[in-house]
């Protein structure tokens, strides 16, 4: 039998992944859920899952994480400024655990974006191919849950605020893009493989429309330069480094470096992505 691994497993991407593992039919002794804090992840070990220690930033826990597993899924860290050290921590200690294939939750268009996270989804993309480890790199798209989470933000103001210039985002659900990673874990059997993930592409026109649409709130979209976007950033809270950080991400969706055409998504899921309205609607109910 295979064992599959998935890492930070208590974590809102990780834990979908194990969900999505277990309805797939994997049986919960196939799957070992790589954890920070293992006391965390008692509901899954309460349904027959391994739980085991496993911390990017403590490469001495991996080896004993990662023994027996021969497909693995590496879920990129949020300590950024610190991801290429710790994934390739990861990548390294699979290698020597004789894993078989490694999955990586990467960045869309890696490689060949302005997006000012590419940096360390690129290094980690480049440790994947020097490990010689059969490898499936999931270049995921944006969330739509970056924007739902603003959600009574957007209401209560009556705008949602960016620098896109009109381009395009093609998000899709976080659920969607670990139902993706699962069916890439079990099904990409030859060689290495590279899956471009986004949804159907809409504006910020678009995403204002639909929140005014589900909520019966008007919600207007203000299109701001970059310079200006980080200014009202900084007006709201956020320190000088952070709003322009967040500016320049918008400034990669006016690049166009969020936006995509590829059907991967739906290929891997083997139906339609969840609708944009669907996912504003749950988050608004709830």
């Amino acid at each position: 039998m295979t064992t599959y691994a998935v890492t930070g497993a208590t974590g809102p991407f990780g834990h979908h992944v194990v969900e999505e593992l277990l309805s797939r039919g994997v049986p919960a002794s196939d799957v070992v859920a790589i954890v920070r804090t293992p006391s965390k992840a008692a509901d899954l070990a309460e349904r027959g899952v391994q739980v085991r220690e496993g911390d990017y930033s403590r490469p001495e826990t991996l080896p004993a994480a990662l023994a027996g597993v021969q497909r693995l899924l590496l879920v990129s860290g949020s300590d950024i400024g610190s991801r290429v050290a710790q994934h390739t921590a990861v990548v390294d200690a699979a290698k020597a655990a004789g894993v078989e294939r490694i999955a990586y939750t990467s960045i869309l268009k890696a490689g060949n974006t302005s997006n000012p996270l590419a940096g360390e989804h690129e290094a980690t993309e480049a440790a994947l191919r020097a490990s010689g480890v059969p490898f499936s790199v999931l270049r995921n798209g944006w969330y739509f849950e970056n924007y739902t989470s603003q959600l009574g933000q957007y209401l209560e103001r009556g705008e949602i605020l960016g620098a896109t210039a009109g381009r395009k985002v093609s998000a899709a659900a976080r659920a969607d893009y670990a139902a993706a990673a699962a069916a890439a874990l079990l099904t990409d059997d030859d060689g290495d493989a590279v899956h471009e993930l986004g949804g159907p592409a809409f504006t910020f026109d678009e995403l204002a429309a639909t929140v005014s649409d589900v909520t019966g709130t008007k919600v207007a979209h203000r299109n701001l330069s970059v310079e200006e976007y980080a200014a009202a950033l900084e007006q709201v809270g956020l320190d000088a480094g952070t709003a322009g950080f967040v500016a320049g991400l918008d400034a990669s969706i006016a690049a166009g470096d969020l936006e995509t055409d590829s059907d991967d998504l739906v290929s891997l899921l083997g139906r339609p992505a969840t609708p944009l309205a669907d996912v504003v609607s749950a988050t608004h109910a709830a």
